[in-house]
């Protein structure tokens, strides 16, 4: 890799090696990103002796390198730290984590899977968890919202749609918590220590668990995102359980957690921003997709993405060579003034709102793109109109990760008449 010449306490991209910055406030780190922004180009991150990566901050920037995977490759991992070899053996290879033509095998086995059929009856099946949740929150009266809520929506509507029977449900909830709860944040040693190998048990465990769903399936097959996926004959080939493993494990972390933070976030946002939120229930029809975007790009669920550059390129000025690490910072690239007038708002009348909360564009661009958008629309519609209305109550708990905008919990009231 090719580093610059000499490294110094003024570098402007220092702040975001630092463990603390990622528990700054977030107003903080939109400042420290809008700083990177304002430089004549990527912006150099140290992240100790030898290794570092180049910051991609702006929308273009972010875009361009999402639409050349060629020169910026997903191998061997978009997580940082990139996942380790043995652990790329034992649980196999996620589609996030591939390129070339074993993305695009891999791809068109899960897309031909999504028939309109199936998602004919996910949307009408998000529909319905939607109005039960509801129906449950008003019944029992929780005061936290992340649990009560917002998780409950996309695991529920996965669950469904892979065709997960319900006495494994309450365990995968747990597992994609425990295998997810770490990711980005920094921790001391001792914890440093023990808490990979609970996260990989819990992901061992949840693997074992879908891969024995899919061998029954493909004896048995039913109406389910699984059986298609096991028993498809795509070019001849059909998910194994090794990759049936790895694409459950991405959908949930990547089709709960995501959704789950978006959701919540939104929550935060409507309550923070009452004029938006009368604007929203003047018309919900009208407004919901519009306020499902801003929520989406205001709160960017995943921060940052890392690629690895596979041949030479020059992106405003910088030559980058084969092996320089690159890092996409989304939650930077939508809130670049050059795009996003008023960039810090929240304006549920966006337009145009080309945000880059499900990716840059490219073969990597988010499958559940669609369905997130409209569990988050159905979700809303049921949360703001019904008589009783709800409200955030304080800020949100934070994870502070530096891969995505979690948030551990929301306390929420009723707003009464």
């Amino acid at each position: 890799m090719t580093l610059p010449v000499q490294r110094h306490g003024t570098d402007p991209g220092r702040e975001l090696a630092e463990p603390g910055f990622w528990q700054q406030p977030p107003a903080h780190r939109l400042a420290a990103f809008a700083r990177l922004r304002a430089a004549e180009g990527p912006v150099f991150v140290p992240e100790g002796s030898g290794r570092g990566h180049w910051a991609l901050v702006r929308h273009a920037q972010v875009q361009e390198a999402s639409r050349l995977p060629k020169v910026f490759a997903n191998a061997p991992g978009v997580t940082t730290p990139e996942p380790a070899r043995w652990v790329r053996a034992l649980f196999g290879d996620s589609m996030v984590n591939l390129d070339g033509p074993d993305h695009a095998q891999l791809r068109k086995i899960v897309q031909r899977a999504f028939t309109p059929r199936l998602l004919a009856a996910a949307e009408a099946d998000i529909h319905a968890v939607a109005a039960r949740i509801v129906d449950d929150v008003l019944a029992e009266q929780p005061d936290e919202f992340v649990s009560a809520v917002a998780s409950r929506l996309p695991l529920e509507v996965i669950c469904n749609m892979m065709g997960i029977p319900e006495h494994y449900r309450a365990e995968i909830a747990d597992r994609v918590n425990h295998a997810s709860e770490n990711i980005g944040v920094e921790r001391g040693l001792a914890s440093r220590l023990r808490m990979p190998g609970r996260g990989l048990r819990a992901l061992a465990r949840m693997q074992r668990m879908v891969a024995g769903i899919g061998r029954e399936r493909r004896k048995h097959p039913t109406d389910d995102l699984i059986s298609a996926l096991v028993c498809a004959n795509v070019d001849g080939q059909a998910l194994g359980a090794r990759q049936l493993g790895a694409f459950f494990s991405l959908l949930m972390v990547a089709g709960v957690e995501t959704t789950r933070n978006a959701i919540t976030h939104g929550l935060s946002l409507l309550t923070d921003h009452p004029d938006q939120r009368d604007l929203l229930l003047s018309d919900f029809e009208k407004h919901a997709d519009g306020a499902v975007d801003e929520m989406i790009r205001h709160s960017t669920p995943i921060i940052q993405f890392r690629r690895t550059v596979a041949a030479e390129h020059t992106m405003d000025g910088h030559v980058f060579r084969p092996g320089d690490k690159v890092v996409l910072y989304y939650a930077s690239a939508n809130r670049d003034e050059t795009v996003f007038p008023d960039p810090d708002a929240f304006v549920i009348t966006r337009s145009p709102n080309p945000h880059l909360g499900f990716g840059g564009g490219g073969p990597h661009f988010c499958l559940g793109a669609h369905l997130a958008r409209v569990e988050m629309k159905a979700l809303f519609r049921e949360l703001l109109t019904r008589p009783v209305g709800l409200r955030a109550v304080g800020l949100p708990d934070l994870a502070g990760s530096n891969f995505d905008n979690r948030v551990r919990s929301l306390r929420f009231a009723f707003e009464r008449p």
